[in-house]
């Protein structure tokens, strides 16, 4: 291993994550060529690759290794009467100023007294603005039926028990899953992915009996608090906060926040609720269809409580990145690396020819072409081999591949490793199985070739 550099100087902060996401390709400002869009951004190649990681992983532990969870994907437009009965229309606000200097809006209670917090102006009286995307159904504006841009995801699962219940058989308790986007016309978005207009989430909502909910809701709160450790978020940067009375959303009985220590501070990773009845209720007062459930096994009708982890796809790979970002010294120059764990790593296994050779070329190429069969593979030939490494340390690839000139003599490849820079030759047909090990968490020890590390 280098040398760690000291703490007050290698802290991550919010600019050179910025700058390695746009440099390397994790995510670009939205529109650029046109100046931007505030607060929209466009994921590249190696962002797309991280958060359908994510995805897969929230997928993975929530529904397919659980017995009492379904999927669902509803629809972005919902009918208006949902907003309704949901209170957003009516309560989905916040109180907004406007300098009448610069003419920039904020929050009421993020505005110092009566001056603007970007040039001190004079501040207008407040009013409230509700923060959904209104937009139209029909062929012609003036005719058409407004409706609105989700601003969360959970509508759609209400509005779908009954359906689900239907048709999967499940007995309470039981949840759905959903991952998909959703948008919030936010006053003052921003800190890069943090904040954005646009946003993906990952929501259950777990159905219980009344009464058990407080149970329910303890375990949600470990269960979801784990997951990130086990994703490779450090422990000391996670924590729980509790909301208070005057911060509960009119429909939440309690509300835990999974917070992340980001450069900014600590901020909220994850919502748990216990919305209670809330939900289920008001979709039928304003539906008129009976939302309840019958117990078969106490031969009673409840409406059920709802407990709801809600997470943030563009958060958790904000976090992912910040934790995962490494500085150290070796032999006198800098090496960033993203220690990421392989299943999150956008790349698993990077390929690299010695050089640009018309003999080494094709060998490389047919190790790629049969590795990237079953790994997310990338082919790097541009450049001397120690850059490579570093481009590939400083996404995250945890294994580099160097087809070398001996290997056209003894049919073997040389594995670095991204953590240690400890390398091995391994014969060419045995590369597919050692992978597959190196990346489920074998640990090194048990392979006894690791030689002389390749800085």
């Amino acid at each position: 291993m280098g040398e760690r550099l000291p703490k007050d100087t290698s802290k991550v902060d919010m600019e050179r994550i910025v700058s390695l996401c746009k440099r390397r390709g994790f995510a670009f400002p939205g529109s650029e060529i046109y100046g931007g869009l505030a607060s929209c951004w466009d994921y590249g190649p190696l962002g797309v690759e991280l958060k359908q990681n994510i995805k897969n992983a929230w997928w993975q532990t929530n529904i397919r290794e659980r017995d009492d969870m379904v999927g669902l994907e509803s629809s972005i437009l919902m009918h208006p009467q949902t907003w309704v009965a949901s209170g957003h229309v009516s309560g989905f606000s916040d109180p907004l100023v406007e300098c009448k200097a610069c003419h920039l809006r904020w929050r009421a209670t993020e505005a110092n007294g009566q001056n603007c917090p970007q040039c001190g102006g004079e501040l207008t009286e407040p009013r409230m603005f509700n923060l959904m995307f209104k937009t139209f159904m029909g062929p012609v504006e003036e005719e058409a039926s407004v409706t609105y841009l989700r601003p969360e995801t959970a509508q759609g699962m209400f509005v779908n028990f009954e359906n689900i219940l239907a048709t999967s058989r499940k007995k309470l308790p039981f949840g759905i899953a959903q991952i998909g986007k959703s948008f919030r016309n936010e006053i003052t978005p921003g800190n890069f992915i943090f904040r954005t207009r646009e946003f993906e989430q990952m929501e259950i909502e777990y159905f219980v009996k009344p009464g058990t909910d407080e149970q329910w809701f303890d375990y949600w709160l470990k269960e979801r608090l784990d997951w990130y450790v086990r994703l490779g978020i450090k422990e000391e940067n996670l924590r729980l906060r509790q909301h208070g009375k005057d911060e509960l959303a009119h429909y939440a009985k309690q509300c835990y926040d999974i917070e992340y220590l980001f450069p900014m501070g600590w901020a909220e990773l994850e919502g748990i609720a216990n919305r209670g009845d809330f939900d289920l209720v008001q979709h039928a007062r304003y539906s008129g269809k009976n939302l309840s459930y019958y117990d078969e096994e106490t031969d009673e009708r409840y409406v059920p409580y709802i407990i709801e982890p809600s997470a943030g796809v563009d958060r958790s790979a904000l976090a992912l990145l910040i934790d995962a970002y490494d500085e150290e010294k070796v032999e006198g120059e800098t090496r960033v690396i993203l220690r990421l764990q392989p299943p999150m790593a956008p790349i698993k296994v990077a390929v690299l020819p010695l050089s640009r050779n018309e003999k080494l070329t094709p060998l490389a190429k047919e190790i790629y072409t049969n590795l990237r069969r079953n790994f997310t593979t990338q082919y790097d030939d541009a450049q001397s081999i120690g850059r490579r490494y570093r481009r590939q340390d400083e996404i995250g690839t945890p294994f580099c591949i160097t087809i070398d000139f001996q290997s056209l003599e003894d049919n073997q490849a040389t594995i670095r490793e991204r953590d240690s820079m400890a390398q091995i030759r391994i014969p060419i047909n045995e590369l597919e199985e050692t992978l597959r090990a190196k990346l489920a968490g074998e640990p090194l020890s048990t392979q006894p070739l690791w030689a002389t590390r390749q800085k």
